[in-house]
C-alpha cells in the first residue's frame, strides 16, 4: 500500500512540476527595481499578504499592445493575471512609494531573469485628480508616454537601466506604470511603481 502512495506522489509531482515548467506564471522574466514596483516590495518583504507574486517578481506577464490592447482595465499592475490579483488592490491608497522630485534625472532599472528580444521600455505616469483608491483604468494614465526606450528587438542586459526624467507639473501620489514589450511573443511584462512627487 505504501508502495502505491509513495507511486502515486511521485507521479503527481512529476505532472505538477511539467506544468509548471511549460506554462503560466513559470514564463514571467522581469520586474522594475527603480522606481520600486509593486512586485518588488512584494519580493522583498516590505509588503505582506501579496500572494505567490512574492516568490514570481518577474511573473506580470501580459498581452502586449499597451494602451490599445493589453490587460483589461482594473488588472493593468496584474497584467491580467488572476494569481496576480494583489497587485491591481490599491489596498486604501498604502502602497510604499518612491519618493521623486518632477524634472529629475532619474535612472529606471529592471532585473531581468531572461533576457528577451525587446521592442521598447514604455512609462506612463497618472493623471492629475488620479484616485489611488481604485484600481488603475486607461483612463487614470496621461494618453501618451512621459518616456520610451525603443530597442530594435535588441536583449537588455539581465542587470537594466536606461537615464529618464521624472514628469513635471506633477505633485502628490501618483503611479509610474513601467511596461517591457518583447519583440519576438505576443506578451510584455507591466509593473506598477507608487510615487510621492
Amino acid at each position: 500500500m505504501r508502495t502505491r502512495i509513495t507511486a502515486a506522489l511521485t507521479g503527481l509531482g512529476i505532472a505538477g512540476a511539467a506544468m509548471f515548467a511549460m506554462g503560466g506564471s513559470a514564463q514571467g522574466h522581469g520586474w522594475s527595481e527603480a522606481p520600486t514596483s509593486r512586485q518588488a516590495f512584494c519580493a522583498n518583504g516590505t509588503v505582506n499578504n501579496c500572494g505567490s507574486i512574492q516568490w514570481e517578481p518577474q511573473s506580470v506577464e501580459g498581452p502586449k499592445g499597451f494602451p490599445q490592447a493589453g490587460p483589461r482595465d482594473g488588472a493593468i499592475c496584474s497584467g491580467g493575471n488572476q494569481q496576480f490579483a494583489q497587485l491591481d488592490d490599491p489596498r486604501g491608497g498604502n502602497w510604499p512609494t518612491n519618493k521623486l522630485t518632477g524634472g529629475q534625472g532619474y535612472t529606471f532599472k529592471w532585473k531581468l531573469t531572461a533576457a528577451h528580444a525587446t521592442s521598447d521600455f514604455k512609462y506612463y505616469i497618472t493623471k492629475d485628480g488620479w484616485d489611488p483608491n481604485k484600481p488603475l483604468t486607461r483612463a487614470d494614465l496621461e494618453s501618451q508616454p512621459f518616456m520610451t526606450v525603443s530597442m530594435g528587438g535588441q536583449r537588455p542586459a539581465f542587470d537594466w537601466s536606461h537615464q529618464g526624467t521624472v514628469p513635471t507639473g506633477k505633485s502628490g501620489k501618483h503611479l509610474i506604470l513601467g511596461v517591457w514589450t518583447i519583440a519576438d511573443t505576443a506578451n510584455a511584462f507591466y509593473a506598477c511603481s507608487d510615487v510621492e512627487l
